[in-house]
C-alpha cells in the first residue's frame, strides 16, 4: 500500500491511497465466498458455481461493491495511521481506479484537528456570579415543600375555578373534522398550568360537573403539527372531576412533619443552610463556565464543517440512547414533536461548535501550560470509578484499554486546565 497526503483549505486533507491489484483480488475471492451461494446458475449446484461463471453471467463488477468495502475497511486505518494526522472526522471516500488487475486507488478527505491561537487566558475578567442566600429564597423553598406536601380534596358544590385540578374528555374539530391527537378521555389538567393551546383553560373556568361545553380557541401560527398551525379549532369539553389543593398550615407541627426540627424557625435556618451550600456549588459552576467561556471567546480557530457535523452525529446518539432507556425512539420522539432529522442537527450544531471550541481551547491551554497527570491521578480516578460504581479496582481496569486511560489521563488535565484559569482569573 502506498500513500500520499495532499492538505487542503480549512483544517481538511485527502489521502490518496494505492492498494496493489492482488490484494483487491483477495478481497474479490472474499466476497464471492462469502455470497456465492446466493447465485443459481444453469449447470451447477446452487453455491458450486465458479467465480469466472458468476461473473460472465452477472458481470464482472458483481462483486466490486462489496470487495471494496473490504478493502476500505483493511487499508484505512493503516492509511489514517501512516498520515500521521489528527483525523477529527468520518473519511469521505471516493474511488478512483477500480478494476481487476489493476491498483485500488481511493481517496479519503477527512477534517484534521485544527491549531488553536490562545488570546488572553490568564487572568480574565468576568463578573461573578452571587451565592447569597435570602429571605425570599428561603420562603420560595418553604412554599415547595409545603406544596409537596398538600393533598387534594374532591369538589363537587361549586363549578370550575382558577388552580383547580381537573379531569377532562375533549374531542377535537377543525373545519368541523375530528383531527389526529385531538380526543382524550379521563385527562388531568390543572386550569392556569398553560399547558393547552390559547385560552383553553380559561373557558373552563365557571363550568360544572357533568357539564358539556364547547372551548373555542385558535392553534399557534408555529405549532409542530403543520396542517393545524393557526387554524381556529372548536372542542366539545365534559368536565368529570374536580379537585383542589389544600396546602397545610406553616408552624411548628408542620416543621416536625417534614423534617426532624421540632420549630419552624429552627427548620428555616437548616434549609438556608442547605440552600447556601447548592447555592455556592452552583455559583462556583457559573463561575467555571464564564470564565472558560471568556478564555474560548479570546482563541482564534478555523473548526472544519466536517469536524462539526460528527460532533453533531455523536450529540443525537447519545440523545437517542437516552431517550431509548425512557421507552422512546429518536422516530417516536420526532413523530411526536413534528421535527425533522434536519431540524434536530440544524438545532444541535450551535452547541456542537461550542463544545468542539471550548475541549480544542482547553487542550491548547493544557500545551501551553505542560500540564501533566501523574499516574497516581489515574489510578485516584479509577479509584473513585469504582467507589461510583461499587465496584472493584480491578475490575474497572479491566474494562480500560490504552484509548480509555489515555482519554481519562486527557480529561483530568482539561480539569487542571479549567482550574488554572479560574484561579487565575479576576471575579469581580
Amino acid at each position: 500500500m502506498s500513500l500520499q497526503v495532499e492538505n487542503l483549505e480549512k483544517n481538511m486533507a485527502k489521502l490518496t491511497v494505492e492498494v496493489p491489484a492482488e490484494k483487491f483480488e483477495e478481497a474479490i475471492k472474499t466476497a464471492y465466498n462469502k455470497n456465492k451461494n446466493r447465485f443459481a446458475i444453469p449447470g451447477f449446484r446452487k453455491g458450486k458455481a465458479p467465480l469466472n461463471m458468476i461473473e460472465k453471467m452477472y458481470g464482472v463488477q458483481v462483486f466490486y461493491e462489496e470487495a471494496a468495502n473490504i478493502v476500505l475497511d483493511e487499508t484505512y486505518p493503516e492509511a489514517a495511521a501512516e498520515s500521521k494526522l489528527e483525523i477529527v472526522s468520518r473519511p469521505e471516500i471516493d474511488l478512483v481506479q477500480i478494476e481487476k488487475g489493476k491498483d485500488f486507488i481511493y481517496t479519503a478527505t477527512v477534517a484534521v484537528k485544527p491549531e488553536v491561537t490562545l488570546g488572553e487566558y490568564k487572568g480574565v475578567e468576568v463578573e461573578k456570579v452571587s451565592a447569597e442566600v435570602t429571605d425570599e429564597d428561603v420562603e420560595k423553598e418553604l412554599k415547595r415543600v409545603q406544596e409537596q406536601n398538600s393533598r387534594l380534596l374532591t369538589v363537587e358544590d361549586r363549578p370550575v375555578a382558577d388552580g383547580d385540578q381537573t379531569v377532562i374528555d375533549f374531542e377535537g374539530f377543525v373545519d368541523g373534522k375530528t383531527f389526529e391527537g385531538g380526543k382524550g378521555e379521563n385527562y388531568p389538567l390543572t386550569i392556569g398550568s398553560h399547558s393547552f393551546i390559547d385560552t383553553f383553560e380559561e373557558q373552563l373556568i365557571g363550568k360544572n360537573i357533568g357539564e358539556e361545553c364547547e372551548v373555542n380557541v385558535t392553534f399557534p401560527t408555529e405549532y409542530h403539527a403543520k396542517e393545524l398551525a393557526g387554524k381556529p379549532a372548536m372542542f366539545k369539553v365534559t368536565v368529570k372531576e374536580i379537585k383542589v389543593k389544600e396546602l397545610p398550615e406553616l408552624n411548628d407541627e408542620f416543621a416536625g412533619e417534614v423534617s426532624e426540627f421540632d420549630t419552624l424557625d429552627e427548620y428555616k435556618a437548616d434549609l438556608k443552610a442547605k440552600l447556601a451550600e447548592s447555592k455556592e456549588k452552583a455559583a462556583n459552576t457559573e463561575n467555571e463556565n464564564r470564565v472558560v467561556a471568556k478564555v474560548v471567546e479570546n482563541a482564534t480557530m478555523e473548526i472544519p464543517e466536517p469536524m462539526i457535523e460528527s460532533q453533531v452525529q455523536n450529540m443525537i446518539n447519545d440523545y437517542a440512547r437516552r431517550m431509548q432507556s425512557q421507552g422512546l425512539s429518536l422516530d417516536q420522539y420526532m413523530k411526536f414533536t413534528g421535527m425533522t432529522l434536519k431540524d434536530l442537527q440544524d438545532q444541535t450544531k450551535p452547541q456542537a461548535e461550542t463544545r468542539i471550541r471550548t475541549r480544542l481551547t482547553l487542550e491548547a491551554v493544557v500545551k501551553a501550560e505542560n500540564i501533566q497527570v501523574a499516574d497516581e491521578e489515574v489510578e485516584k480516578e479509577l479509584q473513585e470509578m469504582a467507589d461510583a460504581y461499587k465496584m472493584e479496582l480491578e475490575k474497572v481496569k479491566s474494562f480500560m484499554g490504552e484509548n480509555e486511560l489515555a482519554q481519562i489521563k486527557e480529561d483530568l488535565a482539561v480539569q487542571k486546565a479549567v482550574d488554572l484559569l479560574v484561579k487565575e482569573a479576576k471575579l469581580a
